[in-house]
């Protein structure tokens, strides 16, 4: 079966409007679920069992070090959107969230909570299989970094 190239093209273009706008979405959402206390609590075993995060809990407590994290993830997921304003700056904040999801990632190794104990080989627990799915948006980061530069250049 032969397909159209405008075809083709039309739904790599709501492809990449689809992947943009998700991940701004979810990264504004997210980041503002930081500022409750409840998000606070659902991150705690994540930070405190990263190295890099553990110090910044020191020092910043916790409820100050989950707003500069939210605060991040609005900023990041503000820039992508902004991506027919501005691409540039659009591929700064999605080169921003590659950075961030490559850091949740990280919480696979650190954390032990992500993994289920006693079961053989390594599973993933719930924790685990929520931190898991930053693959593809860690993907999605860097595809749409991708298209804001070519954009960029074009203008």
């Amino acid at each position: 079966m032969r397909i159209p190239s405008t075809v083709a093209k039309g739904l790599q273009s709501t492809g990449f409007s689809t992947i943009r706008y998700g991940l701004a979405l979810n990264l504004l959402s997210i980041g503002r679920l930081k500022f409750e206390s409840y998000e606070v609590d659902n991150i705690r075993p994540l930070i405190t069992a990263s190295p890099v995060f553990s110090r910044l809990l020191t020092g910043l407590g916790e409820q100050k070090l989950a707003r500069v994290i939210g605060v991040t993830e609005m900023i990041a997921g503000s820039l992508i959107a902004a991506k027919p304003f501005a691409p540039k700056a659009s591929a700064l904040g999605s080169l921003g969230a590659a950075g961030i999801f490559a850091t949740t990632l990280s919480f696979l190794a650190t954390t032990p909570e992500a993994w289920q104990e006693k079961r053989g080989e390594p599973k993933l627990s719930l924790a685990g299989q929520f931190l898991v799915k930053d693959i593809v948006l860690l993907g999605a980061s860097l595809l749409t970094a991708a298209e804001s530069l070519q954009a960029g250049q074009r203008t």
